[in-house]
């Protein structure tokens, strides 16, 4: 039992490894008539995709999905939606060391304890490739939810933050880092070469937007919007925090400071003064933009020797050969805008079950 399928109603099961011949996402629950083609699909991947940069792995992988089931005529039956993306571009010979040693702060040693065998290739299930799948299947859940909007970017990279007051919305496609801060952008060039040219690392935050969120979505107790997301993004290979608006912040503010002030809005609505809830109160969307905040940590595999053990016990040092990720955060934030998409849509379809 290992676990492979996330959402209650809305429900996605990914497949396959980093070095198979192929992987992808199985789809089940969503609506049938939406529209949906491949081509509503690649530009979430082509986002996500890897050797588009210097900052970032130089596996070349077209990543074109396919469709095989549960579309017909450009609209989705209801039946399950497969959906499979293949694998081009592996080198396993880049994993000979990696097959006798454990790399620490991956999930070699813990795969192997568990359960006694493990694909060493690039590693396998636990390889940050099977996020394809789940971006895939992101852009399925975009069409359940086509009143929302979903924005992810990188907020800070290795320690570096970006300035709010500089926050440019327009900037986060204009440079490799998914970054809306120009000036940080021109700071993280430097940041991640020194750290590909030393065979290390960086790790970063990624804050993710959802707006049009409508009031009522999510559940008091066991099924809270919030609970939901932080799962899901906590699901993510290297991710290490989560936070919903003001996040750990809350705890250092007082009541009347923390409170979204509410008053009435010129149509009738309720206006808030503020969003430190992250729009989500009680476990149930409020209405205002969905806001998160999820940290990657530093990639494992880097050039750098890093003392481990080997599979009988006996004390050796490894550095991972292969083409890596200096930050995967970068690639992280369409991973998260995937996330947030797999979560509302279930939630919409939760509430749309339970309310009419």
């Amino acid at each position: 039992m290992s676990f492979n399928t996330f959402g209650r109603v809305f429900r996605f099961t990914t497949w396959g490894e980093s070095h198979g011949p192929a992987l992808g996402a199985v789809v089940d629950g969503c609506p049938p008539g939406l529209a949906l083609s491949e081509a509503d699909i690649q530009p979430w991947l082509d986002k996500r995709r890897p050797g588009t940069s210097r900052f970032t792995t130089q596996r070349q992988e077209p990543d074109q999905v396919r469709i095989l089931s549960g579309v017909f005529e450009g609209r989705t039956t209801g039946t399950p939606i497969s959906l499979m993306i293949e694998n081009v571009d592996q080198r396993s010979k880049d994993y000979s060391e990696v097959a006798l040693a454990y790399r620490p702060g991956h999930a070699d040693y813990t795969y192997d304890a568990k359960y006694g065998f493990r694909d060493y290739r690039g590693g396998g299930r636990s390889s940050a490739r099977e996020t394809a799948a789940r971006v895939a299947a992101g852009g399925v859940a975009r069409a359940v939810i086509p009143e929302v909007r979903i924005r992810a970017y990188v907020v800070e990279l290795g320690g570096d933050a970006i300035d709010p007051a500089a926050f440019d919305a327009d900037q986060i496609d204009a440079n490799p880092f998914f970054c809306p801060d120009a000036g940080a952008a021109q700071r993280w060039e430097a940041i991640v070469d020194t750290a590909r040219k030393n065979g290390s690392s960086v790790g970063a935050v990624v804050e993710c937007v959802a707006e049009g969120v409508p009031v009522g979505w999510g559940a008091p107790l066991y099924a809270k919007l919030d609970s939901e997301l932080a799962a899901a993004m906590m699901s993510i290979n290297a991710v290490k925090g989560f936070e919903i608006g003001d996040g750990f912040g809350a705890a250092r503010l007082s009541g009347e400071e923390d409170a979204d002030a509410i008053r009435p809005g010129p149509d009738g609505a309720p206006q808030f003064l503020s969003n430190h809830s992250g729009g989500v109160l009680g476990g149930i969307s409020s209405g205002q933009p969905v806001v998160v905040r999820v940290a990657f940590k530093p990639t494992s595999s880097i050039l750098t020797p890093v003392e481990t053990i080997d599979r009988n016990g006996e004390a050796t040092e490894i550095r991972t050969k292969g083409r890596h990720d200096p930050c995967v955060g970068i690639r992280g934030a369409p991973v998260v805008e995937a996330m947030m998409a797999l979560v509302l849509a279930d939630q919409k379809l939760l509430h749309r079950a339970q309310n009419g």
